[in-house]
């Protein structure tokens, strides 16, 4: 359910990819929950677990860095494609799937833990988000971060006005679920004030809120794969974007991290 594997927009080498345009900003914010995590513990391998994690796309870079992670997803193909990927990556040893979803998730792995909960794609899906957000809630030990990413609502309306569809964009902004018609393919989606209060509910302290793909998916794929600097400078300008509330209005998803009370 979640984008491309991500790429650390401090670590990139080479032009960023549109993948990881997508998921830097995420992928960064993870990746310091970790290391925060792993020093307050005083552990290099830390247990993660993540729902709705498909293939991998976040689970076998976690696992590259040294971590074990489970992945629950619905999908026996997403499963396979994540055994192949992890073999592939040289960490299948650390990565571990399981058929199951967020609403049954303690029929596949225990409460209380995982150092580290990814929930990325999901709350869209599900029929009760706030049930979901209780269940990864539930599975993190005391100190553990849950890493919630989920659908923008002014993203979508963004997007459906700037091509055009004005009336899918002001019937999205009525819709309670945020859909701009019956053709919508997301079920769901949010603002970062109801994603905020969820973790909020769910007993989480709420440390951080990014706006994601604030630009990315409005800029011409052809400006960014043609024009010399420009990938570079897109990825720096939605990092200084992220934290900003006045953009996490329009951004196409919402990251909110967590903390489970001590």
């Amino acid at each position: 359910m979640s984008d491309p594997s991500p790429v650390s927009g401090r670590e990139a080498t080479s032009r960023p990819s549109r993948a990881s345009l997508r998921t830097a900003v995420v992928w960064d914010v993870l990746k310091d929950a970790l290391d925060r995590r792993a020093e307050a513990t005083g552990t290099d391998s830390l247990d993660v677990l993540d729902t709705g994690g498909g293939s991998g796309n976040f689970a076998v870079p976690v696992a590259r860095l040294g971590h074990r992670v489970t992945v629950v997803d619905p999908s026996p193909n997403a499963l396979f494609a994540l055994e192949r990927r992890a073999a592939e990556a040289g960490v299948a040893d650390r990565v571990r799937g399981v058929q199951g979803d967020i609403r049954g998730l303690f029929d596949v792995v225990g409460r209380e833990g995982f150092d580290a909960v990814l929930c990325h794609g999901v709350l869209e899906y599900v029929d009760d988000p706030a049930e979901g957000v209780r269940n990864a809630v539930a599975a993190l030990r005391s100190g553990g971060s849950l890493s919630l990413l989920a659908a923008g609502l002014g993203g979508a309306v963004l997007a459906r006005a700037l091509a055009g569809h004005f009336t899918e964009a002001r019937h999205a902004l009525s819709d309670p679920a945020g859909r701009w018609g019956t053709g919508d393919p997301v079920p769901r989606r949010f603002t970062a004030d109801q994603l905020t209060e969820l973790a909020s509910d769910a007993g989480l302290d709420v440390g951080a809120v990014h706006g994601v793909r604030v630009f990315a998916d409005l800029v011409p794929g052809v400006l960014v794969d043609t024009e010399p600097g420009a990938a570079e400078a897109l990825l720096r300008l939605e990092a200084a974007a992220a934290e900003l509330p006045s953009f996490h209005a329009i951004a196409t998803q919402l990251h909110v991290l967590g903390e489970k009370p001590a």
